[in-house]
Formats: C-alpha cells, structure tokens, sequence
C-alpha cells in the first residue's frame, strides 16, 4: 500500500470564538436592514393607496361639478325650447322631442363614465392591497428566518464549545517524552484524534503513513521509509530512513516511541511515531519541524 501524506495547519482555537461572533453580528445585521427595508416599503405602500384615494375623490368630485353644468346648460335649453314651443307650435314639439332625446343620450354616457371610473379605481385599490398583503407576508417571512438564524447561531456556539471543550480534554492526553537519541520530544500522538489536535496546534509538520514490508524505501514527507522487521504480538519493528542521501536502520523499536533523526535543514530533530503494528503493515506519522537552518 503506498504511504498517504497530509500537511495541514489549522487555525488557533481562538479565532473560532471571534469568526462566530462576527459571522453572528454581521448576518444579524443585514437581516435588520432588510427587515427595515420591507417596512418603509409597506409605508410607501400605504401612502400610495392614500394618494389614489384622494385622486378618486378629486376626480369624482370635477365630474359631478361637469355634470351640475351640464345640467343647468340643459336646463336652459329646455327653457328655451319651452319659449319656442310657446311661440310655434308644431316646431316646439319636435324640439323638445330633440332635447329630450339629446338629455337621454348625455345622461347614459355620463352614467357609463362613472361606472367606468368607479370599476378601474376599485381595481386599483384590490390591486395595491394586495401588493401591501405581499410585503406584509415578505416583512413576516423575514421575520421567521431571523429567529431561525438566531437559533442556528446560537447551536454554532454550543458546537464550538463543545469542541473547544474536546480539544482541551485531547491536549490533557498529549504527552512529551525522551526519543531514542535521548531528546526530549515535543507531544506525541498516540491515536488519530490526538494527531488532529497536533495538527491544530500548528507547531510542526505532520505526514501520516502506512508502510508495508517492501524491496524498496517509500516516501514519507521529504524522506524515505522502508519497513525491514515487524513483530504484531510485541509490537516492534525494524525500519530504515534515507535522508540527505544517508540510509540510517533503527532496530527494534517499539509503538508510541519518538524514533528521533536530524537533517541538514534543521537543528530540531525529525522523529517518527509508529502507533501500529499490525500482521502486514505499520501505522504512524512523521513530525517535522516547521522552522529550517538558514544557509
């Protein structure tokens, strides 16, 4: 199986805290602006339906002076007419007949006016009503998703602490101990959860591995690893590392212990940490130090 490697520098813990908050605070308040927004709308809303309104009114209101005049217009005529039929009267029949004719037909475009009024305002009155209902239903559907992503913030913050609270009880686990060229390590890792917080600490490189027992090294970071010995029931093995062109054998070395090598770029030793060692492969990682030997 070839060796599978992961570098990966995970944020510090605390700006976890300070993302959250901000995430928080910045969608509580776009959501506030859009919440107003849909507000000064509805009041706009409103305010148009006032201004029909008061358009109607006035409107209605030149009509009916139109028609006063026009009938006191038609009055008139018909006084006249009433003159002339007094003076002649066969002419005086057919023009009162003229004018009574002429009153009826004025009568019925009048009334088909208003009518026509009355329905085009009325449908302009259904029609911004029920653009104020949709703002309305918009204004309380806003309202619903703010207090559903206050409610979702508020689980990110119960999640981060409990992680927090995790990587406080892994950090307890780590340990620090003396490697086989009698360094004292940095913390080792023993199982996955506690390389992640390694990792998460940022403090070295770490390239994770499983080695079978091959014919030639495999490459592991920016070094070679060929696995000579394995022993599952004690839990040893062999291996031989190539770096900076030099091949180094460390026998018998047992999981959980800092198998510790220096290379020309660094002053801080390389160490490898088998946690495995199972009937066909082992299971580990490389530590690098992340800060290098300028030259």
């Amino acid at each position: 199986m070839n060796a599978s490697s992961v570098s990966t520098s995970e944020t510090p813990k605390r700006n976890s805290f300070g993302i959250a908050g901000i995430a928080a605070v910045t969608l509580g308040s776009v959501l506030t602006f859009g919440n107003l927004y849909l507000l000064n709308k509805a009041d706009h809303m409103e305010n148009q339906i006032q201004e029909l309104r008061g358009a109607l009114k006035t409107e209605m209101l030149t009509i009916q002076q139109d028609s006063a005049a026009r009938t006191r217009e038609q009055s008139e005529l018909l006084a006249n007419l009433r003159e002339q039929i007094d003076q002649t009267g066969a002419q005086s029949s057919k023009a009162a007949a003229q004018a009574n004719s002429a009153a009826r037909r004025y009568a019925d475009q009048l009334g088909k006016k208003l009518t026509e009024q009355e329905k085009e305002a009325q449908a302009q009155q259904e029609k911004l009503s029920a653009q104020l209902g949709e703002v309305r239903q918009a204004n309380t559907q806003a309202d619903e998703k703010i207090t559903g992503i206050a409610t979702d913030v508020t689980g990110v913050k119960t999640d981060v602490a409990q992680t927090k609270s995790d990587l406080d009880r892994t950090f307890g686990d780590l340990r620090s101990v003396r490697g086989d060229m009698g360094v004292q390590s940095g913390l080792i890792a023993t199982n996955a959860k506690e390389l992640a917080s390694l990792k998460a600490l940022g403090e070295r490189s770490y390239f994770e591995f499983q080695l079978t027992k091959t014919k030639t090294p495999q490459k592991v970071g920016d070094i070679a690893v060929q696995l000579k010995k394995f022993d599952a029931k004690r839990n040893r093995y062999t291996i031989e590392l190539v770096a900076d062109d030099k091949r180094v054998e460390k026998r018998d070395r047992s999981v959980n212990e800092p198998v510790q090598f220096y290379m020309a770029k660094a002053r801080i030793p390389y160490e490898i940490v088998v946690n495995e060692v199972k009937n066909d492969r082992i299971i580990g990682y490389l530590s690098a130090p992340k800060v290098h030997e300028m030259r």
